[in-house]
């Protein structure tokens, strides 16, 4: 079975068809986020570490780290990046221990997060685009490390699934060159809008399934791409992940601070036999339950975190 593993300093996960869904909590990012855009470039990172607290109590095995800001004192990111994203790592680093995904176009931020990551860390990106596949596979061979690959190339994003099977394809052969395995590509089939195409689940759980039986990869996703400019997004991601893990995606990246979300993942674990015994599930049941009390998710994720830490270190201080 494929099995592509991440590390942090002292604490591995497993991404493969028999192990839980891997849940990489997407919200260190500050596209999008114009206040997030405006903190980091002052050096103030409160909101970077609220993040990563909130996200890991929440359920995220893996935190993406991206540095993609554009300084309005310094418009060029292949300057600012790179040490921005050195401190942001080492900032979460100090804070959780789950393993790091690192999340950039520039490739100099890329090796610096590299440099600065603890354990093995995922790469995120590479695509078929061939500069970017001579840029960034050396370093995922130098640092031994596994790698999202993109199923785009230098003609775009194409909306036909078998052009991105190819894209996949090509792009594990490339890394073979390289002597990286496909154990170690995590692939990206690109999930398109619901509301724009829609044939864009269907197509994604078929590309999934391909990927997984021709190519013997793991696959990932952003989760939130299926329902972009829908009504109740939230609703949609909730049906669409646990048809996706069934279908034999093994990870997204995505927001794992929304209940619904991560209700539904949690479900989808226990029905595929990846929840031995039902443990997490009736973990989760006790969140919920103080959800219905009046605590937030996050905050109820929290407690529950906390209380199984202290029962784990009890039971360690009584060995």
């Amino acid at each position: 079975m494929t099995r592509t593993v991440l590390e942090s300093k002292t604490k591995t996960v497993v991404i493969g068809f028999d192990e839980p869904f891997c849940v990489i909590g997407e919200r260190i990012n500050p596209t999008g986020r114009k206040k997030l855009a405006a903190e980091l470039e002052a050096g103030n990172f409160s909101t970077v570490e609220k993040d990563a607290l909130e996200q890991v109590a929440c359920g995220a095995m893996v935190l993406d780290v991206n540095a993609g800001v554009v300084y309005n004192s310094n418009p060029n990111p292949n300057e600012t990046e790179p040490p921005l994203m050195t401190k942001m790592i080492e900032i979460v680093q100090g804070l959780v221990d789950v393993p790091l995904c690192i999340d950039s176009s520039v490739p100099g931020a890329l090796e610096a997060g590299l440099a600065a990551a603890q354990g093995r860390p995922l790469l995120n990106s590479v695509t078929g685009e061939e500069d970017r596949l001579e840029l960034v596979l050396p370093l995922v061979k130098k640092y031994n490390v596994p790698v999202v690959a993109i199923s785009n190339d230098d003609t775009g994003i194409s909306e036909d699934p078998d052009v991105r099977f190819e894209v996949a394809k090509k792009i594990v052969q490339r890394a073979a060159d390289f002597g990286i395995p496909a154990h170690d590509i995590v692939v990206d089939p690109l999930v398109m809008p619901v509301g724009a195409m829609a044939t864009a689940g269907r197509q994604v759980f078929a590309l999934v399934q391909r990927l997984r039986e021709e190519l013997g990869v793991n696959t990932t996703c952003g989760a939130s791409n299926i329902s972009f400019g829908l009504p109740n997004r939230h609703g949609i991601n909730a049906a669409f992940l646990p048809m996706a893990i069934g279908a034999g995606m093994t990870s997204a990246i995505m927001n794992p601070v929304r209940q619904v979300e991560m209700e539904a993942i949690r479900a989808a674990n226990f029905l595929m036999n990846h929840d031995a015994n039902g443990g997490e599930w009736i973990r989760f049941a006790k969140v919920l339950e103080a959800v219905e009390g009046g605590m937030s998710f996050a905050e109820a994720s929290a407690a529950q975190s906390q209380a199984a830490s202290g029962r784990r270190g009890g039971r360690r201080a009584r060995g």
